[in-house]
């Protein structure tokens, strides 16, 4: 219990020290939308960038398979026990909600435990949600750099069990313009409604 609290303290410190950095050198831009669930960030070269990984189905598939598409891109893990299907069943609503418009936008879940993640995993899991969600895994080294280009954190929790671990992990949810260039970053806990809202404004 004491190590799983202390892992808790260290994603809070790590997580905050992102979000004052960010908005301390002006990438980070809190307006009326942030009282909404999302956080508008500029600066977008700093978050985003090329990869190079698997889906579900086990093909490859880079960056580039998603220009001309709007993304929404989630980091978590198919063992997660509450944030990772509660924001991937949030994003199937706003992917619902969109209607016709959904055709324009992938949402994108991309793990950060590829020890466990494999193709077939990841396709069971993700089986559950929405049929346009496209899940991503690799190796641990692939997995790391979009990581790191995401400014994601990610640390399995050391517990003994080599099999049934926890991972503490950042829990935004990007959406990326055509570009790939970075829009919004939308909190855990944002509605679908107001996911809904911020795509449109972008198709």
């Amino acid at each position: 219990m004491n190590k799983i609290f202390a892992y808790c303290i260290a994603f809070f410190v790590l997580t905050s020290v992102l979000v004052i950095g960010l908005w301390s050198t002006g990438m980070l831009n809190v307006g009326p939308s942030a009282n909404k669930g999302s956080s508008i960030i500029s600066g977008a070269p700093q978050i985003g960038g090329s990869f190079a990984l698997i889906n579900q189905k086990g093909e490859p598939v880079t960056d580039k398979d998603f220009q001309d598409k709007l993304m929404l891109v989630f980091f978590g893990y198919t063992f997660c026990p509450d944030v990772c299907p509660t924001e991937a069943q949030t994003i199937s609503v706003a992917m619902e909600e969109l209607g016709d418009a959904a055709a324009d936008v992938v949402p994108v879940f991309v793990t950060v435990d590829p020890e466990r993640d494999t193709a077939l995993v990841m396709d069971e899991f993700l089986s559950s949600f929405h049929p346009s969600f496209v899940g991503l895994t690799g190796s641990e080294t692939q997995i790391k750099d979009v990581m790191k280009k995401y400014r994601v954190y990610g640390q399995k929790v050391e517990d003994g069990d080599p099999e049934y671990y926890l991972v503490d992990h950042t829990s935004f949810t990007y959406l990326m313009g055509r570009d790939g260039a970075l829009i919004t970053v939308f909190r855990y806990g944002t509605t679908p409604e107001e996911m809904v809202t911020k795509i449109k404004e972008q198709l």
